[in-house]
């Protein structure tokens, strides 16, 4: 029997963590192997901060996952034996640059893999959505928005909160065309792409106009390439219902 193609969905910012609509965080529950599936939180990028930790649990116990978090900050359980048991590996925003180091500390990144591999499909926002790819665009650091090299499941880079703050697209731009960062894709707040063995197949919207985009340079010149996304019904979604 072949493997299944990996899933890596990418999410630009928003959903259960923001108290926004639920429609992406149900839509990646949606493709896991399993009904009721096994979603991990990963929340290294925040210090597995508590509250970060309260509102994932609030939020896919109502989903009608089976809810659970890998702690790098506590008492860290046997990697392998909890990654691979997990239909979906959620990963939380924050320090992009800090969360990398400590996963590189402890060997999660083949384990991400594996699990990749074996059907669990890899998800995440902000940092957890840049962490897949070669490079991403963060500001973890003091100096604002950089370039970080993260895990390179996906090739080329990504940008989140493409529209949720200012500096992300003239940053971004100027990365692109001086050569510091490769091509990628950006991504709005509240809008997801899904990959399925390395290729995007969808782009997915929870918020009117909030889409991702393909970023191209030729000769040092940028191009800016919006894609059409699938708007997602969040009417049966609201967190605060």
């Amino acid at each position: 029997m072949s493997e299944p193609e990996a899933q890596i969905i990418a999410i630009g910012g928003g959903g259960f963590s923001e108290g926004n609509s639920l429609a992406l965080d149900a839509w990646v529950l949606g493709r896991a192997r399993r009904d009721s599936p096994r979603v991990a939180f990963v929340g290294t990028a925040s210090g597995d901060a508590q509250t970060y930790l309260d509102k994932f649990y609030a939020a896919f116990e109502k989903l009608g996952a089976v809810p659970a978090h890998l702690p790098f900050f506590r008492r860290t359980p046997d990697l392998r034996s909890f990654v691979v048991e997990q239909d979906v590996i959620y990963v939380g925003g924050g320090n992009s640059r800090s969360m990398l180091a400590v996963w590189r500390e402890w060997g999660l990144p083949e384990l991400l893999r594996e699990a990749a591999r074996g059907g669990t499909v890899l998800a995440g926002i902000s940092a957890g959505a840049i962490c897949w790819f070669e490079q991403g665009v963060t500001d973890s650091g003091a100096a604002g928005l950089e370039s970080v090299d993260c895990l390179g499941l996906l090739p080329g880079s990504c940008c989140p909160h493409y529209d949720g703050e200012a500096e992300r697209r003239p940053r971004y731009h100027a990365m692109l065309a001086e050569g510091r960062i490769a091509p990628g894709i950006a991504i709005d707040d509240e809008a997801a792409v899904h990959f399925q063995g390395g290729r995007a197949r969808h782009v997915l919207s929870a918020k009117s106009g909030a889409s991702a985009y393909r970023m191209q340079t030729t000769g040092g010149e940028v191009s800016e390439g919006r894609v059409d996304a699938e708007h997602l019904d969040v009417s049966q979604l609201d967190p605060g219902t």
